[in-house]
């Protein structure tokens, strides 16, 4: 295990409209709150972003090794698949005409599109699990993020995971080696923006080692119920 330690740094909380209220009138008789204690618990919606090469996919990994009730949803994309990687487990590979397709008819929970190619999450499958119970993990784009947020409000824990520096960063998008140079400028550029926007999530993680990026995250996603407030990993 590496002996330097991951970082974190407090965001603002998040804003959240508050709905379902009621006023009632003094003469109304209030009942009593009724709670079905035999009602499956409702699963927990983590939402994973960050930059591109900071060390999402990895951490993932390491995340499903240990926490094996979780359930990892898969997207759809239409970027060209990579050596190695298995359609319906690293991503469901379509073209653009089925992702439009899906796109139209309702079918995903989210979407962006990013680096020249496009980037879903299939809704069906998430709301299952969450229904039956289960915890479920969307690792996806900031872009994304933001419209499960709108989407989702508070009942989404939203976690960044950021670089140690933007230097850092360029270093490790440029020796993955798995694009060519218009890509990788893209995915710089694109990094500029999502650092700028971590403020708007519910807790940073700095991945300054796998070990201990990967020990913060397990620790928020297995506390129960995982905290709404920023936090400040050390």
């Amino acid at each position: 295990m590496a002996s330097a330690s991951a970082s974190g740094r407090r965001c603002s909380p998040n804003s959240a409209t508050e709905v379902g209220s009621t006023s009632v009138g003094v003469d109304a008789v209030a009942e009593p709150a009724v709670t079905d204690a035999t009602a499956p618990r409702r699963g927990r919606l983590f939402v994973l972003s960050g930059p591109s090469g900071v060390g999402k996919s990895t951490v993932l990994k390491r995340i499903q090794r240990r926490v094996p009730g979780l359930h990892y949803s898969v997207s759809a994309t239409t970027r060209p698949r990579r050596r190695g990687e298995v359609h319906g487990v690293h991503y469901y590979f379509v073209d653009t005409d089925e992702f439009r397709r899906m796109l139209d008819a309702g079918e995903l929970l989210e979407h962006a599109y990013f680096a020249q190619n496009y980037y879903g999450t299939p809704a069906a499958e998430v709301q299952r699990r969450l229904a039956a119970g289960q915890d479920v993990l969307l690792e996806i784009e900031v872009q994304g993020a933001r419209q499960v947020r709108a989407a989702a409000g508070a009942d989404a824990v939203l976690l960044f995971l950021a670089p140690p520096s933007f230097d850092e960063l360029a270093r490790r998008l440029v020796g993955r080696g798995t694009e060519n140079a218009e890509v990788r400028a893209a995915r710089l550029a694109a990094a500029r923006s999502e650092l700028a926007a971590e403020s708007e999530f519910d807790h940073v993680v700095v991945n300054t080692d796998l070990e201990s990026a990967t020990d913060a995250l397990v620790a928020l996603m297995t506390s129960e119920p995982p905290s709404q407030h920023p936090s400040t990993t050390v």
